[in-house]
């Protein structure tokens, strides 16, 4: 609950102070939707690993975690928190008093649907470098085997597969309940710096050699580099129809 109190006899003035305070509401969800669905993707592979007994070697390593939640996504999250008030937000009704910030539909479209894409992605880039090898479920992947510098480059599209994810997801949560088009994709241009920079940060992990030596990372081939770039329209694009599908079904709420 919250109180406006009016200094002067416009009721026009109650429109521009509860546009901002739903700005700010609509951003913290925003930030929260993106940080929630990039959950599925770090912990799906390690599950692969547990699931298979080991017979499918680790998919993506810790020291690519933490370059992922300290060093890719955290600009671009900080950058959701500054996005512009969406097309429409004063014309929807208010929200329910009981309704908190995380809502059952917010961890829906980040786990079930932004997430769930995503994690298939990372492992089907994954699982394209180890097969284009010859591997086959239980063989050795480790140091002198064969196998390890592909396994190497298959750890590495798993973790660059991941942050082009982000991209898409960045831009799928910019939008709650309008459309990419009606917001403007130049429209936030902290939010585009952000993802400049992990991308520059990425490229600088997969291709700079003292880099790769520290983080367990290898060049990608071209292929595997036109497959990843492809994910973020792919992940951006599902969620743009599933919100095309919510607002022809019922009306927009908050």
């Amino acid at each position: 609950m919250s109180t406006t109190v009016l200094t002067d006899d416009s009721f026009a003035t109650i429109v521009t102070a509860i546009e901002p305070g739903r700005q700010v509401y609509d951003n913290v969800r925003k930030f929260i939707v993106y940080i929630f669905a990039h959950v599925a993707p770090e912990v799906v592979p390690f599950l692969v690993f547990a699931l298979s007994g080991g017979s499918i070697p680790l998919p993506l390593t810790v020291l690519q975690i933490l370059a992922i939640d300290l060093g890719t996504e955290t600009l671009p999250a900080l950058a959701l928190g500054r996005e512009r008030a969406e097309p429409g937000s004063m014309s929807r009704p208010p929200r329910p008093s009981s309704q908190g910030v995380i809502s059952k539909d917010m961890l829906i479209r980040s786990w079930g649907y932004l997430g769930t894409v995503s994690a298939a992605l990372v492992m089907t880039a994954f699982f394209y470098v180890l097969w284009r090898a010859g591997w086959h479920p239980g063989d050795p992947t480790g140091p002198g085997t064969p196998l390890h510098h592909a396994y190497v480059t298959a750890t590495t599209a798993t973790f660059a597969g991941i942050v082009t994810c982000q991209v898409g997801t960045a831009v799928a949560a910019r939008t709650d309940h309008a459309s990419l088009r009606a917001s403007g994709f130049f429209t936030n241009p902290l939010l585009l710096a952000g993802i400049a920079f992990e991308l520059v940060f990425t490229a600088a992990l997969v291709y700079v050699p003292p880099l790769q030596g520290l983080f367990g990372t290898a060049a990608l081939p071209l292929d595997v580099v036109a497959l990843i770039a492809v994910f973020p329209v792919l992940v951006w694009g599902t969620d743009e129809l599933l919100r095309l599908r919510r607002r022809t079904r019922k009306p927009a709420h908050i």
